[in-house]
């Protein structure tokens, strides 16, 4: 079985970095892209990633649009929405849209792992024709 596909999108490259390889020690197969545009290319142009990891403030296109664009195309991706500051607003707006986790800047790598391990152990999001 191949390793689970995590996408990291932070518009910081040392976050960047540091989650990708922290994932990757991890044994997850890791791309990272800058922001919310970049990523909806990648997902666009390569299939089977299970988890979204991304930063919620970030230029062109934020992780709560990000989020809001995914859901309006019926993605089923799994979505982990990360920020040094999260408002009430934003938080409920990232629940009604399906994130499945919340983290608040600075977190733990290991509070970052347990969110990725729980979203990958869901079921596979299956490839469309």
């Amino acid at each position: 079985m191949s390793a689970p596909r995590i996408l990291v999108v932070d518009d910081d490259q040392d976050s960047r970095n540091l989650l990708s390889e922290f994932l990757g020690a991890n044994g997850y197969a890791v791309a990272a892209v800058g922001d919310g545009t970049a990523a909806r290319e990648e997902l666009s142009r390569v299939e089977g990633y299970q988890v979204i990891v991304a930063d919620l403030r970030m230029p062109r296109e934020s992780g709560l649009e990000l989020l809001r664009n995914l859901r309006r195309q019926e993605s089923k991706h799994v979505i982990i929405l990360m920020s040094s500051f999260i408002s009430q607003g934003e938080k409920r707006q990232a629940k009604e849209l399906g994130a499945h986790a919340l983290l608040e800047k600075p977190f733990r790598l290991t509070d970052l792992l347990a969110a990725v391990q729980e979203a990958a152990a869901k079921k596979p999001i299956p490839i469309s024709p």
